[in-house]
């Protein structure tokens, strides 16, 4: 605190006065200036400060929930992704009565600004939407050849709530709607810089090729020690139906010529083994019909044994002598276990009498 001054007639205190310093003795000493050696030491031992000191700006939210009527595989897919996306959100399973707009307003009330929805449809066809609620745009897949973490097949492992690196395909950047798609799956799939639940490590990466006109999504961790790339799972493959301006509808601003729905492929595999029985039948009637028919009996060719080579003849033998009869060894032992019978029997009887 300033030093006061008292008054001696109760006067109110009053405040002393700093004595005043002249400009050359408040100038600081100079000091001696370092060498770049010592500045690339001080650099080199210095200890950088936590990573929790940044300000998490990107509030990312994802809400990933399902309707009912799922697969258990589908319900383990979901657990993978929100395992591997600490942003993410769950919500309880919305009745297939429902509309989809009412996913908009289910992610306002979960403050979550973007949107993964699986829709289950017979009980064995699984679609995937990715929104960005509530304006979008949004996008709808087909999701096939689903592979879990849970499978023995994929050994890697990686930190909870660590962040990915996404690697997309050059066949991204071709297309207008591969580079929407792009930037809607970096929005969801990337985890927010400083983000409460995350960690500040990158040992994995999310990859997305394309092949086939499909998106194949995988998960890799990166091991230190020669940067391998061993599968963690989860895996599967996204065959796109249509892009919509707005979030779960609107116009359509995309729509993939090469997409064939489950109903029609099942539809063909089951023209094609239609098709192959009616083919069998069609011969067995024709094999019927040619044994019904009468043989017409061909005119003798005289020139059909013209290169037959004629076979030796052998000379006829003739048997003076009667051949010996063959030995039966099994009636001959009948015989003898008869004769031992017999013989037998009578003893028998002698000592009886």
């Amino acid at each position: 605190m300033a030093a006061t001054k008292r008054k001696r007639r109760g006067g109110l205190a009053v405040q002393a006065k700093k004595p005043k310093r002249n400009e050359k003795d408040a100038e600081p000493p100079a000091k001696p200036r370092a060498t770049a050696e010592e500045v690339e030491e001080e650099e080199r031992n210095r200890i950088p400060g936590p990573v929790c000191k940044g300000k998490w700006k990107n509030k990312e939210r994802i809400l990933i929930f399902s309707s009912r009527g799922i697969h258990f595989r589908t319900r383990y897919l979901m657990q993978d992704l929100r395992r591997l996306m600490p942003h993410s959100k769950a919500d309880t399973k919305m009745d297939r009565k429902d509309k989809l707009f009412v996913i908009n307003e289910v992610c306002e009330m979960k403050n979550c600004n973007k949107c993964i929805y699986f829709e289950a449809k017979k009980k064995q066809d699984l679609y995937m939407w990715l929104s960005n609620s509530p304006h979008g745009p949004s996008a709808k897949f087909l999701v096939q050849n689903i592979h879990t973490l849970a499978e023995l097949k994929m050994t890697g492992n990686c930190l909870k709530g660590s962040r990915p690196l996404l690697s997309f395909d050059p066949a991204f950047d071709e297309l207008p709607h591969y580079a929407l798609l792009k930037e809607l799956l970096i929005q969801i799939f990337s985890t927010p810089r400083y983000h409460p639940k995350s960690q500040p490590f990158v040992d994995h990466v999310f990859p997305f090729t394309i092949l086939d006109n499909r998106i194949w999504f995988r998960n890799f961790q990166i091991t230190e020690e020669d940067a391998a790339l061993v599968e963690i799972g989860p895996r599967f493959v996204l065959s796109l139906i249509k892009i919509f301006q707005g979030s779960f509808g609107g116009p359509t601003l995309y729509e993939n010529p090469h997409y064939q729905s489950p109903n029609m492929h099942r539809h063909v595999i089951r023209s094609i083994t239609a098709a192959k029985y009616k083919e069998k039948q069609q011969v067995k009637d024709v094999q019927k019909l040619r044994k019904k028919e009468l043989k017409t009996l061909l005119p003798h060719d005289p020139t059909a044994g013209v290169f037959v080579m004629p076979a030796e003849e052998k000379p006829i033998e003739i048997q003076w002598v009667k051949p010996e009869p063959k030995v039966d060894l099994k009636a001959r032992k009948k015989r003898i276990y008869k004769r031992q019978r017999k013989m037998k029997q009578r003893m028998d009887r002698r000592k009886t009498k």
